[in-house]
């Protein structure tokens, strides 16, 4: 059996943290209601990845 060698690298949760405070940062700032805020965290968790989808649809087409 070969030894495999592995590098994690995690950057990428750094810059994902990032994002995630702003947006929640936006969504919250704009929430008229309790329960407007907790769609925004909800839509703040989300939003990197419906970012990521829009840029990769647009640059593959």
């Amino acid at each position: 059996m070969q030894k495999v060698n592995k590098k994690v690298v995690k950057q990428s949760s750094g810059v994902y943290g990032l994002g995630f405070i702003g947006a929640l940062i936006y969504f919250i700032q704009y929430a008229t209601g309790f329960w407007d805020g907790v769609l925004g965290v909800l839509k703040a968790i989300v939003w990197p990845t419906m970012l990521v989808y829009e840029l990769l649809k647009h640059v593959g087409a």
